[in-house]
């Protein structure tokens, strides 16, 4: 990811922040829904919308921008998964893009 990132507030990151943002890409992988399950179970794992960008989650969360983790789990930008969604991806092993912000997991179904 090249460049200033546009977050959905319509913030620009300051320079600063794109270390961290390069970092963040790096350490985001695939991952099959199997590979999750001890995490779902343990309460960690949490959806991001496909139509929101990880990345900007990830370093929202990083940052503990509680108003606007806040905004996105109200619009279900962001969001908790429910059993039916987690057995259905756990049928099909259903791979996500996944990053690690302590102690959450941030899953975006990949489509």
């Amino acid at each position: 990811m090249g460049g200033l990132v546009s977050m959905p507030d319509n913030k620009i990151t300051e320079p600063a922040d794109q270390e961290l943002i390069t970092r963040l890409n790096s350490e985001t992988a695939k991952i099959g829904w199997h590979e999750l399950q001890k995490h779902y179970a343990a309460g960690n794992v949490v959806a991001v919308s496909d139509s929101a960008d990880l990345i900007a989650v990830a370093l929202a969360f990083h940052q503990d921008n509680r108003s606007q983790v806040e905004g996105w789990l109200a619009d279900k930008t962001v969001f908790e998964i429910e059993d039916q969604q987690a057995l259905d991806w756990h049928e099909n092993n259903t791979e996500h893009w996944a990053v690690v912000i302590p102690p959450f997991v941030l899953v975006q179904e990949i489509k």
